[in-house]
């Protein structure tokens, strides 16, 4: 009798389980593995176990595809340790419902309806349709570009730190760079120093610049240019707002940056170097998280401006966070029709489903409440200036990795808010309200309307 009931709340527990919670729970999971291999003796440089706390934050930047570390990576993890990021970073990146699929086709086990609708929200895309297709496109797409970067980098290593620790290098950096996670193993020179010692290296700023867009832009992306190639009429509208509000933001933040830097940080640089560090920075705040200036010595207006840059982060369905350019330009499309008082939201000769609008204002404001709460939770706690809480907060939810150095002095308290940011602003801060809730009907009765004075 005993059984039978465990094996009815079993079927129960299941069948209430949503792909958003699946989804939740799977990095959750992934996140706790890690945590537990980390604080192994095997991980850590010295061969001393780490605190579960730090082990946990580390994991969960790792997962989380952000960056944040309480410890320099190189400094603090060995090579098992370093390794073990790594797969984390890769199965963030990835996300494992991809390549759970992928192995499933290498596998020839057969693909069900339940698989592809949790491949369908984990990558965010339009339809149900082509999962398999797109998994392999993902994985192949993946593997090309992250190889490339690799074999491209590790030229560039090698002569510097030998044939194995310079292709460990390749490798670590473009799978980082690909994945927008922003770890680095550049501790050897200066801890905490990411990319500043090539500050001036096209291959290499070059190299992680070109994958950290790429990875940024989106599966649903890579899958429509492929399809189209340049048949630029006929992409998809999402595709279409997606690079064009990538190249605004990229070609705006360089300019920006160079107009708030120019009388300090790029003081002393020749024209190149200038080029490579204010573009370099209108690339990684969103939301790679490495950086080849130091970002402590930015002027308030550059950090503000990177604050921005995070909090807006990548493409749907990408490796990046933050709210998303689709999020951004849906909303400023929506305040341009009202200001016009047109009907609708228009582009490209399309209209924007009324849906869109107000999941776009739903996750603006799910965000910005997030940033805002964990920012006045931090100040409680510790008393530390707030532009650099308010930095670090942004670089969470928007899974960026970036900070003023302030990561490292957290007490136990902030970094418990700053994991609950990064694993909210991985997996979606809408889908984590979403995991919470159950979905309800449409009821028969409704309340009367009224209305309310706005604005």
């Amino acid at each position: 009798m005993k059984e039978k009931l465990y094996d009815f709340k079993q079927k129960h527990l299941k069948k209430h389980i949503s792909q958003t919670q699946f989804i939740a729970y799977g990095f959750f999971l992934i996140i706790m593995t890690g945590t537990l291999l980390l604080m192994l003796p095997v991980s850590s440089r010295d061969g001393q176990g780490e605190p579960f706390l730090n082990c946990l934050f580390t994991a969960t930047s790792a997962t989380c595809v952000t960056g944040l570390v309480v410890a320099d990576t190189w400094t603090q993890w060995s090579l098992f340790g370093q390794a073990l990021l790594l797969i984390m970073i890769q199965l963030g990146g990835l996300g494992f419902i991809s390549i759970g699929i992928f192995l499933s086709i290498v596998l020839r086990r057969k693909i069900g309806l339940k698989e592809r609708g949790l491949m369908e929200e984990s990558v965010n895309t339009l339809q149900i349709g082509g999962m398999v297709k797109l998994a392999k496109r993902i994985i192949i797409g993946t593997a090309i570009f992250e190889g490339a970067g690799a074999i491209i980098l590790s030229l560039r290593f090698i002569p510097q730190y030998g044939l194995f620790r310079g292709t460990w290098y390749g490798i670590f950096h473009s799978i980082s760079a690909f994945c927008n996670a922003g770890f680095d193993l550049m501790g050897h020179t200066e801890q905490y120093s990411s990319l500043c010692s090539y500050a001036g290296d096209w291959v290499v700023i070059g190299t992680i610049s070109t994958l950290i867009i790429i990875g940024g832009i989106g599966f649903i992306v890579w899958d429509d240019l492929y399809r189209k190639r340049w048949d630029v009429r006929h992409y998809l509208l999402h595709t279409k707002i997606v690079l064009v509000t990538t190249a605004v933001l990229l070609a705006g933040g360089t300019i920006l940056f160079y107009l708030m830097e120019r009388d300090n940080i790029l003081v002393g640089m020749n024209g190149s170097q200038k080029f490579l560090a204010c573009f370099f920075s209108a690339v990684t705040p969103r939301t790679a998280g490495f950086n080849n200036v130091d970002t402590a010595a930015l002027t308030d207006g550059s950090k503000f401006l990177s604050a921005m840059l995070m909090f807006i982060g990548g493409s749907p369905g990408s490796t990046a966070g933050g709210i998303k350019t689709t999020t951004l330009a849906v909303l400023l499309l929506y305040v341009h029709s009202n200001i016009r008082q047109t009907y609708g939201v228009e582009i490209f000769g399309r209209r924007l489903q009324d849906e869109s609008i107000r999941q776009s204002a739903c996750i603006l404001t799910i965000n910005l409440s997030l940033m805002l709460t964990a920012t006045i939770l931090i100040m409680v706690f510790q008393n530390l200036p707030m532009s650099d809480v308010f930095f670090e907060t942004c670089s969470a939810i928007g899974t960026s990795g970036m900070s003023t150095g302030v990561t490292r002095s957290l007490n136990p308290l902030s970094r418990i808010v700053i994991i609950i940011l990064m694993y909210c602003g991985r997996i979606g801060s809408l889908s984590f309200a979403l995991a919470f809730t159950r979905s309800s009907r449409k009821p028969h009765v409704q309340l009367p309307a009224e209305r309310i004075t706005i604005g």
